[in-house]
């Protein structure tokens, strides 16, 4: 799975490295492969007809999981890149926050 671009530069960072999550790069593959599973057993359950609140139950634990993997990444967005742009002042560092924020009012709505 190649790191996505940012969507405000379609850049790494700043400074052209490394995504801030790359570090963690395993963990989040591994959890995304975790959340794929949970799909693929959600799909089982409503191909087996399985109790709606059962599915509902599953259904949460599978929201929180992709919650976790993006509060993690805005995290390290943050941490990273926001944080490397910010010190480096300018421009850049006011449409790396304006990035952030809106991230943010899109997981908030979400």
């Amino acid at each position: 799975m190649p790191a996505p671009s940012s969507p405000a530069t379609g850049e790494a960072c700043s400074t052209g490295h490394h995504h801030g999550y790359i570090t963690s790069k395993e963990a989040y593959l591994k959890r995304l492969r975790r959340i794929e599973g949970q799909a693929r057993g959600l799909q089982r359950m409503v191909e087996d007809e399985k109790y709606c609140i059962d599915i509902l139950t599953q259904v949460s634990a599978m929201k929180s999981a992709l919650e976790a993997v993006a509060l993690g990444l805005l995290n390290d967005h943050m941490a990273h890149c926001v944080a490397e742009a910010v010190a480096s002042g300018g421009p850049e560092a006011d449409a790396k926050l304006k990035e952030v924020s809106d991230a943010v009012a899109r997981l908030v709505r979400s």
